[in-house]
């Protein structure tokens, strides 16, 4: 009789739609390698499509800054004692936590008491801001995988077992999109100018950046007037937030609301604004010149300028070590400032900005989804 196979139990927790597209690829080559695994936790749509059960919804934990955040503390602090209380109980092989370190690298820390491996899938910040924290992280955590070179070299220097598996997107993305398919899968003319709108994934995002996105695109329509505008809006909730604000702000803008599709609306645009985050990297990707702008509650902000010891909040600008994209944040998030940036890039094919794009792209395009899984494999069967 043939021996039974048995049963891989690993937990996930996804916060946000950025660790939801990282889930899926990593559940997607784990189960090339090993057919029988059972995926729980808390899961977004890509992951639950590849089978995760999910116990809560995943935008339960999708909340930005501080003031937001406490809103939301009591029933944020009852998912994670639950889900804490449920996998102790269950006892998983292993547990991933994706991102989302404020919520997951405690959950990590009571998981690896108990006796679980516990893995944390992209690095926070932590060569940014509040480096003690790296204590905290070797001691919750089994393995981090990191999707930034410089970040593996950080870790080393302390001792905490970290693997360099270069970042998913970067392989998803062709080195030289197409960006004539892009335009036609839109329903954009090829002769067309065109720019991308993206003011963030989250409530708080699309709240303080819709308006300035919005004026700031009227004054470039007024010196462009052929100008395509596309805004690609990440689920249904911020498409209604965003179609609210842009009917208060901006009734007449004539623009194109998109369904998701960001990664096509910035491979088919020959510029960008968006809000600061993963986006940027795969703005970067997709090789669309752009400005980053961000706004956060003036508390947030007055204690992230605290806190935060690089000179760069974006991944194209930390990778390449110089500011290679503006950044407007906060006061300099305003109309005449955004178009005072983007119109240069609106005028110019920016050939030598794309070049610096590719040559980043390379430098962590490494298969990702199959580096995690050997990695998170390797540690199953150690």
């Amino acid at each position: 009789m043939a021996q039974a196979i048995p049963l891989i139990t690993i937990a996930l927790v996804a916060g946000e739609t950025s660790g939801d597209i990282l889930g899926a690829g990593l559940m997607q080559a784990l189960k090339q390698r090993y057919p029988h695994i059972r995926f729980v936790g808390i899961a977004g749509p890509r992951m639950q499509a590849e089978g995760c059960e999910a116990w809560y919804d995943m935008e339960e934990l999708s909340v930005m800054g501080i003031v937001e955040v406490l809103g939301k503390l009591r029933r944020i602090l009852a998912i994670r004692k639950a889900i804490t209380q449920k996998l102790i109980s269950l006892k998983p092989d292993i547990f991933i936590g994706i991102d989302a370190p404020d919520f997951n690298l405690s959950l990590e820390g009571k998981l690896k008491q108990a006796g679980i491996k516990t893995v944390h899938y992209v690095s926070p910040s932590v060569w940014a801001w509040k480096q003690k924290r790296v204590f905290k992280i070797k001691r919750n955590t089994d393995l981090i995988l990191a999707f930034l070179p410089f970040e593996k070299t950080f870790y080393d220097k302390y001792a905490v077992p970290c693997r360099f598996i270069g970042h998913k997107m970067a392989d998803d993305i062709p080195l030289h999109p197409d960006k004539c398919s892009a335009r036609e899968a839109l329903g954009i003319s090829q002769q067309d100018l065109c720019l991308a709108l993206l003011p963030g994934s989250r409530h708080a995002e699309v709240a303080l950046l819709s308006e300035p996105f919005l004026l700031a695109a009227e004054k470039l329509k007024q010196l462009f007037p052929d100008l395509h505008l596309i805004v690609p809006l990440a689920n249904p909730k911020r498409r209604s937030e965003f179609e609210a604000i842009k009917q208060r702000v901006a009734p007449t803008l004539s623009l194109q609301l998109l369904d998701g599709q960001a990664r096509e609306a910035m491979i088919a645009s020959d510029a960008a604004l968006l809000a600061s985050g993963t986006v940027a990297l795969e703005c970067m990707l997709a090789k669309c010149p752009m400005v980053v702008a961000y706004k956060m509650k003036p508390f947030t902000f007055w204690l992230a300028k605290k806190l935060v010891k690089t000179p760069y909040v974006s991944l194209p600008n930390i990778l390449a070590g110089q500011q290679i994209v503006p950044e407007l944040l906060q006061d300099e998030c305003n109309p005449d400032n955004i178009v005072k940036h983007l119109q240069p890039f609106l005028e110019s094919h920016n050939e030598h900005l794309k070049t610096t794009f590719l040559a980043l792209h390379k430098q962590i395009r490494c298969q990702a989804d199959q580096l995690a899984a050997e990695a998170v494999l390797t540690l199953l069967n150690r």
